[in-house]
């Protein structure tokens, strides 16, 4: 049956004049005489033309008929100008992973969907609790700003966990922008941006999903998924709910009776809702709740504290956002206010029984539990305004102010470890979006960040220049500034075990901003036919870091080795992204990423005592790539496979008695080659309007995995690399409505 297509958006081809659809997929365009081609398009559909002529002051009907279309080339887009935009003519490159590609890859959180897209790079950083973090062109984590519906609410404490706690069916789509050349983004944004859109209410609709994997036969997870969607008759309103719960048993890869990936419990759910109060405005929320219990170490009935060496972690997470916009001056102009924030509480506990009686009673006395109290909150503005006529062009001036706040509280009594940090941040930008001709456009602005850790109000410009040689090929540069805050963030906050005991992580008194200056340079080429589709990208990019960052050893106390965060003279990031992408009437498709980069302090610095410094930085691989390929012979059959490729690097190994490892040393680590495959057939029940998908493979077919974790309570935690999970084998069921 036809159904309206809301906000669908209908524009001049090669003009400047358009409008967006209501939620009932009505529009209405005033046109002085002439001829016209119109464009009709929206998320998830095809394209659509059609061509015009006015002869004299009359009312026309013109009705589009939009095909959906999983093809994202010509898909808006909102992360790179905060306004909707065609993806070939954003002045940014803005990569898309849709809900359908975090199916076939059969990802279950958002940590595991973001490995397939080109320059990310997700990493296990954990023996024990398995926290991860993403990297974007060679910068590690906290260079890399995630977002959840456009708004920065991952805080230093999430950015541990928070990959891993955001289940797939929570998303409708993530929107990837490597490197910060956009104005609208903060000081995080260096490496990149990544923004988790939930999933948006369209239709009347339901799915239920179970998934069943075992992993190398030694353990087992059960996930359990629910979405809902209710929209009104006139499309005034509507919500889509999600519920998620995942359990897995603790897997031990070396037979020592300790974890290499610890148990997991979450529960989650959330609503993300729409009202349209006029017909030129329109309200959003949402909202989640997000529990998760982990546990890792020595794999024992008794309570944490009676492990020989365990981590032990209990996270209730409340997210949620409120958008308000309106849109007035012939939809030239646009008001936007929003606000976003999360809450987590954390109860924790990180220990280590010690060797010697005496030490052991104290340590009983008084075990390491902590607690924790995390809570981030983003306010803003923004306002929107096209000019039609802008010298020669047409542009859209975009201006705001936003304040960010983040607390975070987290404290160890026993081991004398507190971080009371809190962090203000005032920000105002401004960015013209200008179409300088149909083939030019400039993307221009710049940031005033007055941060409460920061003597200055810092200033950054960040532009970006888009070239359409043809109508197949994009040319792209961009350049910006910014800096992170002397301010601890995700990994300063992670407690690790070594040599029998646990390593912390503290500010140096003297700690000052770092700053970056950032260059890309792409080419962006797609040729499409009636029955082939074939492209690739090739991107350079660029960054020197002022004052670079790093960890200095400063020794040990009675709890274990003290790391401090320095700052360094600098350190240089460059390197090149190539990218490849077929479609053959959405039979066969394949995309593909390779990256190829350096990442070295201008200095060399000091990461393990007693050894020479090192200039490369560390958990670095200079080479890593992704490959997905997926076969649809049929509506009913959907085979798939996907790869992960990691390129050696050197990590920091620090030895302890009994693990199996003698000497403190730099360690390179071998490559890996992950490959995945799943097979799917689909049923369609139309006399009851259900459809079922069922689906099976399995994951790291050849098992590439470590062989040499550590053993015992006095292993190194951080001496872990490679794949996140051994090979493993799935099955699952999904109902949905037709």
């Amino acid at each position: 049956m036809n159904q309206a297509v809301p906000f669908a958006s209908i524009y001049l081809k090669g003009g400047s004049k358009g409008t967006t659809a209501s939620a009932n997929g009505n529009y209405s365009l005033e046109l002085p005489q002439g001829t016209y081609t119109l464009i009709a398009q929206s998320q998830g559909y095809t394209l659509a033309e059609k061509s015009i002529e006015i002869n004299a002051e009359k009312t026309i009907t013109l009705h589009f008929e939009l095909e959906p279309n999983d093809e994202v080339l010509a898909e808006v887009v909102v992360t790179g100008t905060r306004t909707p935009k065609r993806r070939t003519d954003s002045p940014v490159i803005v990569n898309l992973i849709n809900s359908e590609t975090l199916a076939q890859v059969v990802a279950t959180d958002l940590s595991e969907g973001l490995r397939f897209q080109p320059g990310l790079r997700v990493e296990t950083d954990c023996q024990t609790c398995n926290y991860t973090q993403l990297r974007m062109n060679g910068l590690q984590g906290g260079y890399s700003q995630i977002l959840i519906n456009s708004r920065p609410i991952f805080s230093p404490l999430t950015g541990l966990y928070g990959l891993q706690q955001i289940p797939v069916n929570m998303i409708e789509r993530i929107e990837v922008v490597r490197g910060g050349v956009s104005a609208l983004y903060g000081s995080s944004a260096i490496g990149g941006t990544v923004n988790v859109i939930t999933k948006i209410p369209k239709k009347n609709e339901y799915s239920l999903n179970y998934t069943f994997e075992s992993l190398d036969g030694d353990t087992q997870q059960h996930v359990l998924s629910g979405n809902a969607t209710v929209v009104s008759k006139d499309y005034n309103a509507g919500a889509t709910f999600f519920v998620n719960r995942r359990e897995r048993g603790v897997f031990d890869a070396n037979g020592d009776n300790y974890s290499e990936l610890p148990s997991l419990k979450d529960n989650s759910f959330g609503v993300n809702a729409f009202i349209l109060p006029t017909e030129n405005s329109k309200l959003e929320m949402s909202f989640s709740s997000l529990y998760e219990y982990r546990y890792g170490g020595e794999i024992t009935d008794k309570v944490a504290f009676l492990a020989k060496q365990s981590e032990e972690r209990t996270h209730n997470v409340l997210m949620g956002s409120l958008d308000y916009q309106i849109n007035f001056n012939e939809d030239k102009s646009s008001f936007i206010a929003y606000y976003g924030g999360q809450q987590t509480d954390r109860d924790h506990y990180t220990g280590i029984i010690p060797d010697d009686p005496i030490q052991q009673q104290a340590f009983y006395e008084n075990p390491p539990y902590g607690i924790s109290d995390v809570s981030t909150h983003q306010g803003g503005i923004q306002v929107n305004h096209r000019f039609d006529r802008f010298l020669g062009g047409k542009t859209t001036l975009t201006g705001g102010v936003e304040y960010v706040y983040d607390d975070v509280f987290d404290e160890i009594p026993s081991y004398q470890f507190l971080v009371d940090q809190t962090t203000k941040n005032l920000g105002a930008f401004v960015q013209n979006d200008w179409d300088v001709t149909e083939k030019i456009n400039f993307l221009a602005g710049f940031r005033l960040d007055d941060h409460n850790l920061v003597d200055n109000v810092i200033f950054s410009p960040r532009m970006s220049l888009l070239y359409k040689f043809q109508e197949t090929t994009q040319f792209r540069a961009g350049w910006g500034t910014g800096f992170r805050a002397p301010q601890a963030f995700d990994t300063d906050l992670h407690i690790a075990f070594a040599g029998g005991g646990v390593s912390r992580i503290a500010l140096a008194e003297n700690l000052i901003e770092e700053r970056s200056n950032s260059f890309t340079a792409s080419v962006n080429y797609d040729k499409a036919t009636e029955h082939f589709i074939a492209g690739f990208t090739v991107e350079g990019f660029y960054t020197h870091l002022d004052d670079a960052f790093f960890l200095s050893p400063v020794g040990e106390d009675e709890f274990g080795e003290l790391f401090e965060k320095r700052n360094g003279s600098g350190a240089t990031v460059k390197g090149i992204t190539l990218e490849g992408r077929a479609n053959f009437d959405y039979v066969f498709q394949v995309d593909a990423g390779f990256t190829i980069q350096s990442s070295k302090f201008d200095d060399a610095v000091e990461t393990i005592e007693d050894l020479a410094p090192k200039q490369e930085f560390l958990r670095t691989p200079n080479q890593y790539g992704y490959a997905t390929v997926t076969y649809t012979p049929t509506k009913q059959w959907t085979a798939s496979a996907n790869l992960v490729y990691t390129g050696p690097m050197d990590i920091a190994h620090f030895a302890g008695e009994n693990t199996g490892q003698t000497v403190d040393e730099y360690f390179r680590t071998p490559s890996f080659t992950e490959l995945s495959f799943r097979v799917a057939r689909k049923f369609e029940l139309d006399n009851i309007g259900t459809g079922l998908e069922l689906y099976g493979g399995i994951k790291n077919v050849t098992n590439s995995y470590q062989d040499d974790f550590d053993t015992g309570k006095n292993r190194d935690s951080n001496f872990v690399y490679g794949p996140g999970l051994p090979r493993s084998f799935f099955v699952g069921l999904t109902i949905n409505s037709l």
